[in-house]
């Protein structure tokens, strides 16, 4: 199928809230979960939504999906990850938000629910980036045991790298 196959309506989203975080001008590659005493990082619901939170507290984890409203570069299907020098692979083997649907997918910790907000660990966005939805993490349905970390398994530094990517604070060797 090509694109001029795909079916010819548009899907519409509308924001459900707008997500609270101090990044401005830069954001992080991933969500780094740090010290989370300031509760800087907020996913504010408009509050037609907020009955929608209702339990959600119970759950340690949410996937955070969001509209990167952004991002302006025109979607490669090749990329070269700059942390992985002179690999190239698939748009869809990475995690760029440069994407045919500029949508963004975070799991955050669920610090605590006031009202229409939703405090929580650090997230990997803009401030005040639209929100698009909430669904909870299960443990039992999306911590996948067999799991890998597909091309990156090969690179020299994989161990490095992943360090990178995850945030941990960690020395480089000379």
């Amino acid at each position: 199928m090509t694109r001029e196959d795909a079916p010819k309506t548009k899907p519409c989203f509308t924001p459900i809230g707008i997500i609270r975080t101090p990044y401005k001008d830069w954001a992080p590659y991933q969500p780094v979960e740090r010290d989370p005493g300031r509760e800087i990082f907020r996913l504010v619901l408009s509050h037609e939504f907020a009955g929608g939170l209702r339990d959600l507290d119970r759950f340690e984890y949410v996937y955070v999906l969001h509209f990167l409203d952004r991002v302006e570069t025109t979607p490669s299907m090749t990329v070269s990850p700059p942390w992985a020098k002179g690999t190239t692979v698939g748009l869809f083997a990475t995690r760029s938000p440069v994407r045919p649907n500029p949508i963004g997918l975070s799991v955050v910790r669920i610090l605590r629910i006031k009202e229409n907000e939703v405090i929580t660990s650090p997230l990997d966005v803009f401030d005040e980036t639209p929100l698009l939805d909430l669904k909870p993490y299960f443990k039992t349905l999306d911590a996948k045991a067999d799991a890998n970390d597909g091309w990156v398994e090969d690179l020299e530094d994989r161990t490095h790298l992943l360090e990178h990517l995850r945030g941990i604070p960690h020395h480089h060797e000379h």
